[in-house]
C-alpha cells in the first residue's frame, strides 16, 4: 500500500490546504524520506536532504495534480535533494553518466555480459519481465501492458524502477 493510498484523509485535506493536515503529513512522511535519502544521499548530507525535502513538499504540495502520485513525486524530491547536496558537497553524483561511460570502457565483452546478467537476475521478477519484454523481445509500451495486465503507466514506470536498479546493481 503506497503512503498516499494509506494517508489519503490526510493527504487530501493537506492539499486543500489546511495546514494542521500538512503538519501530520510532514510528520507520517518524514520517516520514509529519511529511509530513503539514508539509501541515496551521502551520509553527511541525509538531514539536510530531509530538511530540503520537507520544506519542498510543504510549499509544493498544492501543485501535485494527482494524489495518487505523491509518493513517487516526493521521493523525486528527496532523489533531486541529495544529487544536489551530493554535488555541491563533492562533486559527488550517483547518476553521473560520465561514471557510467567510464565503467562501461574498463570492462571486456564477457565480462559485461556476466554482470549484465547478474543485475538482471537481482530483479525482481515483475521488474526482470518488463525488461525482458521490452529491450529483449522489443515489444511496445502498450503490447507489454496487454501482455502483464497492467496499464501503460505502471508498465513504464516499473521499466524505469527496473532500469535504475539494475544501474545501480553495476555501478554502485
Amino acid at each position: 500500500m503506497s503512503l498516499a493510498t494509506q494517508h489519503l484523509p490526510v493527504l487530501d485535506a493537506a492539499h486543500r490546504g489546511d495546514p494542521a493536515a500538512l503538519a501530520q503529513l510532514l510528520r507520517l512522511c518524514q520517516p520514509d524520506i529519511r529511509r530513503y535519502a539514508q539509501r541515496n544521499c551521502l551520509v553527511a548530507d541525509v538531514d539536510d536532504a530531509v530538511q530540503e525535502a520537507l520544506l519542498v513538499l510543504s510549499r509544493r504540495l498544492s501543485s501535485v495534480r494527482a494524489l495518487a502520485a505523491f509518493s513517487g513525486w516526493m521521493f523525486q524530491v528527496v532523489k533531486r535533494a541529495c544529487r544536489r547536496l551530493g554535488r555541491a558537497a563533492l562533486g559527488h553524483d550517483p547518476w553521473d553518466d560520465e561514471r557510467a561511460d567510464q565503467w562501461l570502457a574498463n570492462r571486456d565483452t564477457a565480462g559485461l555480459r556476466l554482470e549484465l546478467v547478474n543485475a538482471l537476475e537481482s530483479l525482481p521478477a515483475d521488474y526482470l519481465q518488463v525488461v525482458l519484454l521490452r529491450d529483449f523481445a522489443e515489444m511496445s509500451i502498450a503490447e507489454i501492458a496487454a501482455e502483464v495486465g497492467d496499464s501503460s503507466a505502471a508498465v513504464k514506470s516499473r521499466l524505469h524502477r527496473a532500469r535504475t536498479m539494475a544501474r545501480e546493481y553495476l555501478i554502485g
